[in-house]
């Protein structure tokens, strides 16, 4: 396992639309491995394969009360209803801001272990975020490009830090 460098805005990696995975082997595996441990040291609660340079759709996320998933060919399949959330990204450091997410998310991809797919239900809490903003990065979508402005950027120091 290593802990790799995490791509910033600006980089080109993090506007393509990632490759889906076809076969899951032992290098997707390394590369999973690879991110948890990335996502750790950042620390973040999610990580997109883009955000280490990897131009494929593979995701990690970590929250509190869910279990931990990776997920390959992440996809949303369905949201619903709006809120207003204070979002960082571990590709934009030192910065925050609010924007808009939807309060209930289903997603679905492949589970690396099974090779099945899986379907993952959130609502109004931290996971529900987690899936569209990593999924939004598989996209080559940045929470940035949802703000009204740049000027609503914010410092860290104005916000609270959790990043992803």
């Amino acid at each position: 396992m290593a802990i790799l460098p995490i791509r910033r805005a600006g980089d080109p990696v993090l506007r393509e639309k990632a490759r889906r995975v076809r076969t899951i082997d032992s290098s997707i595996h390394k590369l999973i491995e690879d991110m948890w441990e990335t996502m750790y040291d950042a620390p973040g609660v999610g990580l997109a394969a883009p955000q280490i340079g990897v131009s494929l759709r593979v995701v990690v996320i970590e929250v509190p009360d869910h279990e931990r998933v990776a997920l390959i060919n992440p996809e949303i399949v369905k949201r619903s209803g709006e809120r207003h959330v204070d979002e960082g990204c571990l590709s934009v450091p030192g910065f925050r801001g609010e924007i808009i997410r939807s309060v209930k998310v289903l997603a679905k991809g492949i589970d690396p272990k099974t090779g099945k797919e899986i379907r993952i239900r959130a609502e109004n809490d931290l996971m529900a975020e987690a899936l569209e903003h990593e999924i939004d990065h598989v996209n080559g979508i940045l929470y940035i490009d949802y703000l009204p402005t740049p000027d609503a950027l914010m410092p860290l120091r104005d916000a609270p830090e959790v990043g992803s």
